[in-house]
């Protein structure tokens, strides 16, 4: 593999790093992106498309097929979709922080993730150590509000909560340091696509 299909990022710069399934993407990732890009002040987002969800008992569709409707769906030079997963090697989310970590040395990582994945991230592996590596910024998703407030991972680190009005300098803060977005709602929601028939 050459170098170049890498994501390119510059030390001192942010990038928010945006795992899932991408099964299929909708215009609700691209929202949440465009928002976290315009309150935390970063310079980049990736999508980072993965091979599989070990949280879930049936496997997403190809790689293939969700990265060429994730690129068809993102119109803004600054969401970058990639596959860095599939070319690292990493199977759960903290191996790959850490392996981005050590490639992109000075670059400032964010973690994001809707509020219905911190509801449940106490049940992805190491969750502990991925809020101790890079600051985490959970976006608000239609029906998963509260639920998210109330998680585990969210009572575990309630002193590493910073208020939404610091999003911006979230990026330069040290791990552990989350913040908690309410954004414009988009409903829209893979399960449903898939339910429809839709993918």
């Amino acid at each position: 593999m050459q170098r170049s299909d890498w994501p390119m990022a510059r030390a001192g710069m942010t990038v928010g790093l945006f795992g899932g399934s991408f099964d299929p993407p909708h215009a609700g990732h691209v929202h949440v992106s465009r928002e976290a890009l315009k309150r935390l002040g970063l310079d980049r987002v990736w999508w980072l498309v993965s091979p599989g969800n070990p949280l879930k008992e049936r496997g997403p569709a190809p790689l293939e097929r969700r990265m060429a409707a994730a690129k068809a769906a993102v119109t803004h030079p600054r969401i970058i979709v990639t596959d860095i997963e599939a070319r690292l090697g990493t199977r759960y989310t903290a191996e790959t922080v850490e392996a981005l970590i050590a490639r992109y040395p000075g670059v400032r990582f964010v973690w994001l993730m809707g509020s219905d994945n911190l509801a449940q991230f106490h049940r992805w592996q190491r969750w502990q150590d991925i809020m101790r590596m890079v600051p985490v910024c959970v976006l608000a998703r239609p029906g998963h509000r509260i639920g998210a407030r109330t998680a585990r991972a969210a009572q575990v680190f309630r002193a590493a909560r910073r208020p939404a009005s610091g999003a911006r300098v979230l990026a330069n803060r040290p791990a552990p340091a989350w913040v908690f977005l309410n954004v414009p709602m988009v409903e829209a929601s893979s399960t449903e696509i898939r339910a429809r028939g839709e993918w």
